[in-house]
């Protein structure tokens, strides 16, 4: 390996009795990348705060160019040229791309101002020197999420002398061509004798990437090495601590499809319009039927189920719950008819990071565990263990804020919200987006048996994979309107491209 950049050794972490990190070790080498994986809650995200100063560890060391340091803060890291690339988008939407870019050390002229000409020229040159052509002066929120978060790391990469950089789940919002961008970036930085810590759930981009990985599980490290000596199988049996023939024989995907529907339908909406948004989109759910959407991203995926769930306005169409109709533009008449939203963003549109467990799950329930005003706590409690139980949430009690869970604990608490209200109808937009393989497997496993209850699902995910293989039906859109729809043993990954290439086809999901 190449010269050590950054290191933690024997790195112990503790929060509220819990032990988080149990003497972990890693090395960072100029000019290679490392894969770190684990499942949700195995201790990277504690880790790399450690790496970059949020945290101090309890025990153990971190040492930069083989010195011992103790960065107090992020900027201290930053300064010392570790620069990192998180999952979510930490820029400011109202300001100009170029003023993201150089924000806090913008070109000056003689009066003390920003120099607005040397600040677009600057931002242009940045983002040239990573083949990105992006409008600089336009405001940041205009932009679609991808590019947003390519600008968000070409200003991880600029700002000072970055000779480590993190990538934590760089790729979660990006399209193919732009994953091609970033790989091309990454490429590029490797050359310069960069460090990289690369961050990710997706297997394809760690084979394709990485030459070291190092694997967590419960806060210890339990593998290290070149990842070209570790078989996917492998890895992934060794991140869940399973056998590599149980993995073998599961596989990777826990959906089923096939499942038995009633005939009449739970769900119909019906010819929905938005103006530059959809055209058109029609599509029913029966009960115990699992409804993929299928489309690039763009296509109207999420926009379909927001407009179902009442959440954004229609021009024309409408939605109907067991043949009664669903007053439009209301999340309160839509969730009052047996409809439940579990958005993209859970941490924008659905957790409240700083609340409890407790306190999040019964959130939409309320209503229903009060009199008089009065909210039962022990009714709350009984709830709250029911769905932890049988979602298998990993905390150190209900009482623990939800912020502090994993991504793929914080997603199960957003279905214990609302499978506590028994709804009819369950609108999954990206549900196991940004979690591990095995917390991916125990969500798909869950909508499966849902559906087998006889809830009715429709399933939005941008890994085809999960769609092809879990969705009794597949209704394509695209560019805001229905492609086409797939059924039974027609639903195949080359069926929904031809599909998704295709001009015009059906109307009628």
């Amino acid at each position: 390996m190449a010269e050590v950049l950054l290191e933690a050794a024997g790195v112990v972490k503790r929060f509220a009795g819990v032990l988080a990190l149990d003497g972990v070790s890693l090395q960072l080498g100029g000019g290679e990348v490392h894969g770190l994986v684990g499942e949700n809650g195995a201790g990277k995200s504690t880790l790399i705060k450690i790496l970059t100063g949020v945290h101090q560890p309890d025990e153990g060391e971190v040492r930069h160019l083989g010195r011992p340091v103790r960065f107090a803060t992020p900027l201290e890291a930053q300064q010392a040229g570790i620069s990192t690339i998180y999952q979510e988008i930490n820029l400011v939407p109202l300001l100009s791309v170029a003023r993201n870019l150089f924000l806090g050390h913008e070109p000056l002229n003689r009066l003390g101002l920003i120099d607005s000409a040397r600040l677009h020229r600057q931002a242009r040159e940045v983002l040239g020197r990573y083949g990105l052509d992006i409008d600089v002066t336009r405001e940041l929120r205009t932009l679609g999420v991808g590019t947003q978060q390519m600008v968000a790391i070409v200003r991880a990469l600029t700002t000072g002398e970055a000779r480590v950089v993190i990538m934590d789940e760089p790729t979660s919002a990006l399209e193919p061509r732009e994953v091609d961008t970033l790989f091309r970036v990454v490429d590029q930085l490797r050359g310069e004798g960069v460090a990289l810590l690369y961050v990710s759930h997706r297997l394809d981009e760690l084979y394709r990437i990485c030459q070291r990985i190092t694997v967590l599980r419960d806060g210890r490290m339990v593998h290290t090495g070149p990842i070209a000596e570790l078989p996917r199988l492998k890895l992934v049996a060794t991140m869940l601590g399973r056998d590599l023939t149980d993995v073998r024989e599961r596989g990777l995907t826990q959906l089923e499809g096939g499942h038995v529907a009633a005939a009449a339908p739970v769900l119909t909406a019906e010819h929905l319009t938005r103006l530059h948004v959809l055209d058109d989109v029609s599509l029913t759910v029966r009960p115990g039927e699992v409804v993929g959407l299928a489309g690039l991203l763009g296509a109207g995926r999420s926009e379909t189920l927001r407009a179902i769930a009442g959440a954004d306005p229609l021009d024309a169409g409408g939605v109907s719950v067991g043949g009664t109709r669903v007053r439009g533009g209301s999340t309160k008449a839509a969730i009052a008819a047996g409809i439940a939203l579990l958005p993209e963003d859970r941490k924008a549109e659905g957790i409240i990071p700083n609340l409890s467990i407790r306190d999040n799950i019964v959130l939409a329930a309320l209503p229903r565990l009060s009199r008089a005003g009065l909210v039962s706590d022990r009714r709350a409690d009984e709830l709250v263990a029911t769905f932890m139980k049988r979602l298998q949430i990993k905390a150190s009690g209900p009482d623990q804020k939800v912020g502090e869970l994993s991504g793929g604990n914080q997603q199960k608490v957003l279905l214990a919200r609302w499978l506590c209200m028994e709804p009819r109808v369950l609108l999954l937009d990206e549900p196991t987006r940004g979690i591990d393989v095995g917390a991916k497997a125990e969500v798909q496993a869950l909508v499966d048996e849902l559906a087998e209850q006889g809830l009715g699902v429709v399933l939005v995910s941008s890994d085809l994979e999960e769609v092809v293989e879990g969705a009794d039906r597949v209704v394509v859109l695209r560019d805001g309107a229905v492609s086409g729809t797939v059924e039974g043993d027609d639903i195949t990954e080359d069926r929904v491209l031809a599909l998704l290439a295709t001009e015009g086809g059906g109307r009628d999901g």
